[in-house]
């Protein structure tokens, strides 16, 4: 039998299960009340992410008994109960993390600073053992700072903290001392105990605490509410380092002892720093005796001081960063720092230049028609140069970055700028035969055309689709597109020698979605891809629009603008990376592919630059007349687009090498890209309006550097 009347000292749960007798016993005393909150919490565990294992969710619910409250409540097993009680944590701290401070001990001398930090502790799963220790009882004056009741009024203050934690998490250990530390106990006290922190008002005991704690190699915790002081002494790494910093001097505990109350008052001063206290709080120190009691604590700034100390104790756990020394954070400092926050633009109002007219001239035409090509990045990595009678168009490795494995993706861009120059060729009455060569370091590949009088009017009808080709971003939808369409698209294709295939159905579109989509979220997660990717983007603000990607051509809503703000940021993509998460890193993509009207892939045989070139070419002869068909035409290019085997895949990505290649093999199978063919491009088709902003070019008179578009 568990007598509710017993022990007032009493401050830990008696956990039971359904069968235990005692239990019985309880529910038939009338004075018992029983809280009944079990299928709330079986909810909750059951809708955790992710699905927590079979042993857990099979669990037994147990019945917690608080003697003092005179109640029992039902609870998860101690496996769910803590899942689902630390869940929020995550990841803030990882499990991985969590399990690891659950090994710690810590010990709290002084129970009314001490009573918030410790209930902190054990509430944000900090460490899985607290030791309490203090002598005194809870009084009416200490109610102004303690979360406590006018209940616990008589009631040592180290057993109202142990009850308060026990309420919160009964599986939870608390060993409890209610005779305080001094020289004879602070010893058995400290007996395995990774981390104390001290919150004694006697300075006796501050020496006492702080000398057995270097003896043992115990990293010792203080805060002061004023101005919230957190004090550091890591005697775990450094057990010679003189006690408080050594601003107690030579003074010992023994030699304390012997001092009285007026002679100890120049060390109490000393060890706060009476320099850096608040005015308010220097100035009363000058009435303690007089018209104050003792010395003014404000509970506001225990709760500031239990959020430094929460720290201290995770770092010192995981092994992070954390001297020894003083710090401040003073409100009035941060008040005094207050700012208007920079609201961010909803709108990026369009502004582009009015479209230029084409040039009258025959070599400025395909100049400029060259120009409009699309490219990686929009990087434009090509020098073009035209003359009477033939157009070079040269691969600038300049403009490379780490998905264009082998200049392959330039190559690509390279083909599209001759195919369109052959366009603005046939358009003023010549015909273009294009030499793809192989050139040197400076210029890899080299396109040639080679021009003369003649016609055909087929590619001459396609030159003001070709100016008027884009990227479009937009959802738009997915209507059906028509058997003739696919024709003609394949047709252009295997004109170029290459070979078109385009998903529609929607099995294949689904399958491709979650492909596409965690071949996306390989490039956040991979620090170069990210940096190189956020590199591309231009702001309406930045001094030139002429290369790079306008992010208004993105076609984002204002959610996603807020949210490009944090994918942006390489420490959240690293801290993703770390917990294996990001899953919703590819939704867009995802919900993009999914909602189209066809994926097309563009595929060429060999594995040469010329071939990825005349690969290009395709690309820019079927996007032009997808747009002709009235498809909007978005490219999309994975990581592993232009890898031809796993060395290079480790080169994209060391950390994904092998996802990429699955992801490959899975791309390459429901495309049907046999294994002589290369990929060129993927295409997604959909119906849409036109774009909101058509991406910029530099200017093919310009011989500058490259500008930054994407790093090298």
């Amino acid at each position: 039998m568990i007598d509710g009347d017993g022990d007032s000292n009493r401050c830990t749960a008696v956990v039971l299960l359904a069968d235990d007798p005692v239990l019985a016993e309880l529910r038939s005393d009338p004075r018992i009340a029983f809280i009944d909150s079990a299928a709330q919490q079986q909810r909750a565990l059951r809708e955790s992410r992710p699905s927590p294992p079979e042993d857990v969710l099979a669990e037994p619910i147990r019945w917690a008994y608080y003697p003092w409250r005179r109640a029992v409540a039902d609870i998860l097993g101690p496996k769910g109960f803590r899942r689902v009680r630390l869940d929020r944590n995550r990841n803030l701290i990882t499990p991985a993390e969590q399990k690891r401070l659950g090994g710690l001990t810590v010990g709290v001398v002084g129970l009314s600073v001490g009573h918030t930090i410790a209930y902190a502790l054990a509430a944000q799963g900090l460490c899985g053992l607290l030791r309490l220790s203090d002598f005194d009882d809870m009084d009416l004056t200490n109610l102004n700072r303690v979360p406590a009741s006018v209940l616990d009024i008589g009631v040592n203050k180290a057993i109202v903290c142990a009850r308060r934690i026990a309420e919160l998490d009964p599986y939870f250990p608390v060993r409890v001392d209610v005779s305080g530390v001094n020289a004879q106990t602070v010893h058995e006290f400290l007996d395995g105990v990774d981390i104390v922190i001290e919150e004694c008002d006697s300075l006796d005991a501050k020496l006492q605490v702080r000398e057995a704690a270097r003896a043992r190699g115990i990293p010792v915790l203080m805060t002061t509410s004023d101005r919230a002081l957190i004090d550091v002494e890591r005697f775990d790494l450094d057990p010679a380092r003189p006690i408080l910093h050594g601003l107690a001097g030579d003074l010992d505990a023994t030699g304390l002892a012997n001092l009285s109350s007026t002679d100890k008052l120049p060390y109490s001063l000393r060890l706060v720093e009476a320099s850096q206290v608040s005015a308010r709080m220097a100035a009363s120190l000058l009435e303690v005796g007089q018209t104050l009691s003792t010395w003014p604590q404000l509970t506001s700034e225990v709760a500031l001081n239990t959020s430094l100390v929460a720290e201290a104790v995770r770092r010192i756990g995981l092994g992070e960063h954390l001297p020894s020394g003083r710090a401040r954070m003073d409100i009035d400092e941060v008040f005094d720092r207050l700012e208007t926050p920079v609201v961010p633009a909803q709108e990026h109002p369009v502004d582009d230049p009015p479209v230029k007219v084409p040039p009258h001239r025959a070599t400025d035409a395909i100049a400029a028609a060259a120009q409009r090509a699309p490219s990686g990045g929009n990087a434009q990595p090509w020098r073009i140069e035209v003359a009477t009678g033939s157009a070079t168009i040269a691969l600038d490795p300049r403009y490379t970055t780490t998905m264009d494995v082998g200049l392959r993706a330039s190559a690509v861009a390279v083909g599209a700028a001759t195919f369109n120059a052959r366009v603005a060729a046939a358009v003023h009455h010549m015909t273009g035969q294009v030499h793809y060569g192989a050139g040197d370091e400076a210029s890899p590949l080299i396109a040639t055309l080679t021009l003369a009088p003649g016609d055909d009017p087929e590619l001459a009808s396609l030159y003001e689709p070709m100016l008027a080709r884009e990227t479009n971003r937009r959802l738009g939808n997915a209507a059906p597109i028509s058997a003739g369409t696919v024709a003609i698209l394949a047709a252009a294709a295997d004109a170029e020698g290459a070979r078109l295939r385009i998903l529609t159905g929607r099995d294949d579109l689904e399958s491709a979605a979650a492909i596409l989509a965690a071949a996306d979220r390989i490039r956040y997660l991979t620090p170069r891809l990210h940096a190189e990717m956020f590199a591309e983007l231009r702001w309406p603000d930045a001094p030139s629009l002429d290369s790079g990607i306008d992010v208004r051509t993105l076609e984002l809503s204002p959610a996603d603008w807020v949210m490009l703000e944090v994918l942006r940021r390489p420490e959240v993509m690293n801290h993703v990376k770390e917990w294996d998460g990001g899953r919703a890193l590819g939704d867009d993509t995802e919900r993009r592919v999914r909602g189209c009207a066809g994926l097309a892939v563009v595929s060429v045989k060999g594995r040469r630059l010329a071939d990825y070139a005349r690969a290009g070419a395709a690309v820019e002869s079927v996007w032009i007349r997808a747009e002709q068909h009235g498809l909007a035409v978005q490219p999309v290019s994975p990581p592993f687009l232009y890898a031809l085997d796993e060395p290079d895949r480790r080169r994209v990505s060391p950390t994904f090498a092998d996802d990429l290649g699955r992801l490959q093999y899975d791309f390459h199978q429901l495309a049907g890209t046999g294994p002589a063919e290369s990929q060129a491009l993927i295409l997604r088709l959909t119906y849409a309006a036109r774009s909101s902003v058509r991406s910029r070019r530099r200017s093919h008179h310009r011989r500058d550097s490259p500008d930054g578009v994407r790093e090298g």
